[in-house]
Parts: C-alpha cells; sequence; structure tokens
C-alpha cells in the first residue's frame, strides 16, 4: 500500500512512494523512471511496517510497482493501473506540470 505526496521543486516533483509491509525485510521502488533496477531506489523502513522513498520525478506518467522481498506487489492504495506483458498490472503515476 502507498501514499504518494508532492512538494513542487522547479520542473521536478519530489514524491514519496509509501508501503505498508509487515515483516517485509526488503522493499524496493521499481518503476520505468529508474529503467526498473533492483538497485537505484531501496526504500527504508520508518516505523509501524512503514517503507518510504522519495525521488524527484519530471512531469509525465509512470509506471512501478514494489519488490517486496523478491516478490512484486503492485500499490494498492492507487486504483491507477495498466497491464503489463508479464500478465500482471503495473501501477500508474502521473506528474503534471503546474
Amino acid at each position: 500500500m502507498s501514499k504518494k505526496h508532492s512538494k513542487k521543486t522547479t520542473e521536478n516533483q519530489q514524491i514519496t512512494f509509501t508501503l505498508h509491509a509487515n515483516h517485509a525485510k526488503e522493499v524496493i521502488l521499481m518503476g520505468d523512471f529508474n529503467e526498473w533496477s533492483p538497485t537505484t531506489h531501496p526504500m527504508e523502513l520508518n516505523g509501524n511496517s512503514t517503507w518510504q522513498k522519495s525521488v524527484m520525478l519530471s512531469p509525465g506518467k509512470y509506471e512501478y510497482k514494489f519488490k517486496v522481498d523478491g516478490q512484486w506487489v503492485e500499490d494498492a492504495n492507487n486504483n491507477q493501473s495498466c497491464s503489463n506483458c508479464f500478465g500482471t498490472c503495473n501501477s500508474i503515476i502521473e506528474i503534471r506540470k503546474d
């Protein structure tokens, strides 16, 4: 599960992805904004089983997922999604210009 917050900083915006994952040992934020890299955006545990990662994103539409202890997880708090080539879905976030 995640929430997104945005804070405008010039063209790019700081977006914080949040996932509540009981018992998770490792959570990684992966998406087309980081070329689905398993090393670029590891998330940090911030107490109460909540994992967070803030990233700077320019305006556009992005697909993403969380990798929790090696398993792909969609963003349960985001109802925007699309099918992917693996027969599952990716979550979508759209950053708009202000």
